[in-house]
């Protein structure tokens, strides 16, 4: 390889908000320049802690393959498949789940906490897909020999754990892979329009890739600094969800749009409306490829197709040297 190999993915969950997008796939964007990249829509995961219902993951596939390539992600640069396409995943986890002591898996912090909170909730998960989580997610990373893994800090127990494992395969038979490491990422994070965190569950969630006039809908709908009752009292931007947008989409004005709103120099109705013009401005190329993409479905559905088909050479290569490493 003769730049560094990434391997990242994302369950199919449904739609996108734009905090979705800031979180991951405009980092994702930027990767692609640098990084040989494989980016996976893991629908096995999403079986981890939904397979009640599957009735939705279809759709969801083919939505989040609109948001990946709205955004940017070139198909001729990455490697974009769906995980359930290669067979390959299944097989290195098996082989995997041989070796890896249960304590391993069960100490893994973010696995007690969510087995409480999704059984607070009344989802049954106390199951081994579950628990093994993170060694599919082992599967999934070293099958492709990436030595990269964008991840946030909530994903670095995760991570560690994967390189355990690729230690302990490595030590037991034969080297044959890297040792993938933590790229964090540095994304903004995004409230929703009502100050708490940008969730769909909340409804104060932006779309993802939405028209202009929602757009505009959605951040006359933010709240601001409380305590500022009439255009003429100073604000407090620090308190401000608009400010908050300002300074992730409107950086050239954000020292000016502070200095104002201290002063009361700008109103809240003027702050929203710049602030919307610049969002429409920042987020035009991402809508008109959504629309287009939304135009050609067959076109979405050959990119994953081929996608797949080179994931699974790849997958195939490597699988060869586990098979010999192991000697089966």
């Amino acid at each position: 390889m003769s730049k560094g190999r990434i391997f990242s993915g994302m369950q199919p969950s449904g739609k996108f908000h734009l905090g979705n997008y800031l979180g991951a796939l405009e980092t994702w964007v930027k990767l692609q320049n640098e990084y040989d990249c494989f980016f996976s829509i893991v629908d096995w995961h999403a079986l981890t802690s939904a397979y009640e219902d599957t009735s939705k993951i279809s759709d969801n596939i083919y939505e989040m393959a609109l948001d990946w390539l709205s955004a940017g992600l070139d198909p001729e640069k990455n490697v974009i498949f769906v995980q359930s396409q290669v067979k390959e995943h299944a097989e290195l986890h098996l082989l995997l789940s041989m070796i890896t002591p249960l304590s391993w898996l069960e100490r893994v912090p973010t696995y007690k906490d969510k087995l409480q909170q999704l059984g607070a909730m009344g989802k049954e998960i106390n199951t081994y897909g579950f628990l093994g989580y993170p060694e599919l997610m082992t599967a999934d990373i070293i099958l492709y020999k990436a030595d990269t893994v964008p991840v946030g800090e909530d994903q670095i127990p995760h991570l560690e754990l994967a390189r355990e494992i690729t230690r302990r395969f490595n030590n037991l038979y034969r080297p044959v892979f890297p040792e993938p490491q933590a790229s964090l990422s540095q994304a903004a994070v995004l409230p929703g329009i009502d100050g708490r965190k940008m969730s769909k569950s909340y409804g104060n969630e932006i779309p993802y890739a939405a028209p202009p006039d929602e757009l505009r809908a959605r951040v006359r709908l933010m709240v601001t600094d409380p305590q500022r009752v009439r255009k003429t009292d100073p604000g407090n931007p620090d308190v401000c969800t608009v400010y908050t947008f300002h300074k992730i989409f409107n950086k050239e004005e954000t020292t000016d749009i502070e200095t104002n709103c201290r002063h009361a120099g700008i109103g809240c109705v003027d702050c929203k409306k710049k602030l919307a013009e610049n969002m429409v401005v920042a987020l035009a190329d991402i809508y008109t490829r959504r629309i287009e993409l939304e135009a050609n479905p067959k076109r979405v559905r050959e990119i994953l197709a081929a996608g797949a088909e080179r994931a699974r050479k790849v997958a195939a290569v490597t699988m060869e040297e586990v098979r010999s490493a192991m000697n089966i």
